[in-house]
């Protein structure tokens, strides 16, 4: 693997688990507010996202390179409302989204076609990341403070159900 796309992917899996992070603690924050919907469906995300670094660390290793996990910063843990973590988990996706992109880039400058391969997964399913996030914000928007319509979207969140790992890479042939 070229030594700039291995850099990259490695960096990616750092933003990837501290995307999962940052979900995990939004999820704290919504629990301590009694908002158990939302806190449950940003602790399937925290999984998600951490399936997401995951799809990446194999993708690294079947293609023989060396796994250098950066540094994690500490999240944010307090948020001026609910409404303000979906806005910081919309803020978070689009951020991803830039980074998958430049990933991308790189991987087409580079003529890296397993990388861009392994990366179109990422790139669809970044836009429904983004979709969802924008969608979550624009529900939030429309309650304000009703607090029958923010426990109803609560209990909208709650409903969220679990989604299996991304396609795994395949194990090498023996």
């Amino acid at each position: 693997m070229h030594t700039s796309i291995h850099k990259a992917i490695n960096q990616q899996i750092t933003a990837e688990l501290s995307a999962s992070y940052t979900y995990l603690a939004m999820s704290a924050y919504c629990d301590r507010q009694n908002f158990r919907g939302a806190a449950r469906w940003l602790r399937i995300q925290s999984q998600e996202e951490y399936g997401h670094a995951m799809k990446l660390f194999d993708f690294v290793l079947a293609r023989g390179g060396q796994i250098e996990l950066g540094t994690l910063a500490q999240p944010e843990t307090e948020y001026a409302s609910i409404a303000a973590v979906f806005e910081t988990a919309q803020a978070q996706e689009q951020e991803v989204g830039r980074q998958i992109d430049s990933l991308y880039e790189l991987a087409f400058r580079e003529k890296a076609f397993a990388a861009l391969v392994e990366l179109q997964w990422f790139l669809t399913e970044q836009v429904e990341e983004e979709r969802t996030a924008r969608e979550l914000v624009a529900k939030f928007q429309m309650v304000k403070d009703d607090a029958a319509s923010l426990l109803e979207l609560d209990r909208e969140l709650g409903a969220r159900q679990s989604v299996g790992p991304p396609p795994a890479a395949p194990a090498p042939s023996v």
